[in-house]
């Protein structure tokens, strides 16, 4: 008779993220990738219907300006700002260290600058989207 036969102990693993605030930060951020990967669909979906013609695409418009879009397109917000978030607080442990003038780069200073490198790019979008530049 084999040891797994024997009925050897298994430790529960239910809920085992919820034991550790460390693994349910974890889990947090994994969780704002379905919203990424949600977002995603929706805009492939937007250029389907471009593809298809006018009709199709005002529909697509109309359907983005109800009031359920409209909440969901906030939730989606939240969930890509978390996963920013997340990923500009890795970014420095996944990184090679940088080195300027002997002194090691501040893990810090590279999160602070990807946050930049976004509000940059974002006010870039939104000044194109308003016909500023």
């Amino acid at each position: 008779m084999s040891v797994a036969g024997r009925g050897g102990y298994r430790r529960p693993m239910r809920g085992w993220w919820r034991r550790d605030p460390f693994f349910m930060r974890y889990m947090a951020r994994e969780v704002t990738a379905i919203g990424v990967a949600l977002y995603a669909l929706i805009l492939c979906v937007g250029v389907v219907c471009l593809s298809l013609g006018e009709a199709a695409w005002n529909g697509w418009l109309a359907a983005l300006r109800s009031p359920a879009s409209l909440v969901l397109h906030v939730l989606l917000l939240i969930a890509m700002v978390v996963h920013a978030q997340s990923w500009f607080e890795i970014m420095p442990k996944t990184m090679p260290m940088i080195f300027i003038g002997g002194r090691r780069l501040a893990a810090s200073t590279i999160t602070r600058t990807g946050w930049a490198a976004t509000a940059v790019v974002t006010i870039g979008v939104l000044a194109l989207f308003w016909g500023f530049a």
